[in-house]
C-alpha cells in the first residue's frame, strides 16, 4: 500500500514538473521612440528595450514572440495582437506584455494615444491562462499604485488584479537611460534576470519574487537609489516568470 502511495506522489510531483516545463510563453513586445503627437518627446531606448525583450524570449525556443514599435505601436494594434496571441495560451502557459516608452498615472503613451492599464487587464482577464504579467520600462510608471489618487472603485480593482505588474519605478520618479547604453537600467537588468541571473536556487524556473529581489537590487544600486522598481497585483510570489 506505501508503494502505491509513493508511486502516486511520485507521478503527481514528476506531472507537476512537467506541466511546469512544457509552459510556453506568448509575449507581445512594445517600443515606442517616436510618437504622432508632437508635444510627445522623442525618447532613445524604447526599441531597443524591446528588442531585448523579444531577443531573450526567442532564444528561449518555446515562446511566441510579437514586436510592435512605433507607427506600428498603435493602441489598436497592440490590443489586437494581444488578443490574437494570448487566445493561444493554455492554464499552465505565461502571457506578457513588455512596454517601453512614455508613461501616464493610468497606463501606456502608445503611438497614438493613450492605451490604459484596464484595456490591457480586459484583453488578459479573457485569457484562460493563469501566468499573466506586463513588465514596463516607462518614466511615473509606478503613479497607478498611489492610492490617494484613485477612486475606491480603482484601489479595489488593483488590488484584486489576477495580473503581475512590474513596474521600472515609483509614482514620481524617472526611468532612466544610462548614457551610450544599449537599454534602460530597468529592461538592463531585467533581461540579466530572465536570462538566469535571478535564478537564486538554480531549479531552471525564475520566480516573481526571485525576479524582484534582482532586478529592484540592481536598478537601485545601479541609479544610486534614484530609481525603484515596483511589482503589484494580486499573484503568487512563486508565479513563474520563465522557465528554462
Amino acid at each position: 500500500m506505501n508503494r502505491v502511495i509513493n508511486r502516486i506522489a511520485t507521478l503527481a510531483v514528476v506531472c507537476m514538473m512537467c506541466s511546469v516545463a512544457c509552459a510556453k510563453t506568448y509575449v507581445v513586445s512594445v517600443g515606442v521612440k517616436n510618437y504622432k503627437n508632437p508635444e510627445l518627446n522623442t525618447l532613445h531606448l524604447p526599441v531597443k528595450d524591446a528588442q531585448a525583450v523579444r531577443y531573450v524570449y526567442d532564444k528561449h525556443g518555446d515562446s511566441e514572440v510579437i514586436f510592435l514599435s512605433d507607427a506600428n505601436a498603435t493602441r489598436d494594434n497592440i490590443l489586437t495582437q494581444m488578443r490574437r496571441l494570448y487566445a493561444r495560451a493554455n492554464t499552465n502557459d505565461i502571457i506578457l506584455l513588455f512596454f517601453s516608452g512614455h508613461g501616464y498615472q493610468g497606463g501606456f503613451c502608445v503611438y497614438d494615444g493613450n492605451l490604459s492599464y484596464s484595456s490591457v487587464r480586459n484583453v488578459m482577464a479573457s485569457s484562460r491562462c493563469k501566468n499573466k504579467m506586463i513588465f514596463a520600462d516607462a518614466c511615473f510608471s509606478g503613479q497607478m499604485r498611489q492610492q490617494k489618487r484613485q477612486s475606491s472603485a480603482n484601489q479595489s480593482e488593483l488590488k484584486n488584479l489576477n495580473v503581475l505588474l512590474f513596474l521600472s519605478s515609483r509614482g514620481g520618479e524617472t526611468s532612466f537611460e544610462a548614457a551610450g547604453a544599449e537599454t534602460g537600467y530597468f529592461t538592463t537588468a531585467l533581461v540579466a534576470a530572465i536570462r538566469g541571473k535571478a535564478d537564486k536556487n538554480r531549479d531552471r524556473t525564475i520566480t516573481a519574487k526571485e525576479l524582484f529581489d534582482y532586478v529592484s537590487s540592481r536598478v537601485s544600486t545601479d541609479t544610486r537609489g534614484k530609481q525603484h522598481p515596483v511589482m503589484w497585483g494580486k499573484f503568487s510570489n512563486n508565479m513563474p516568470v520563465i522557465t528554462w
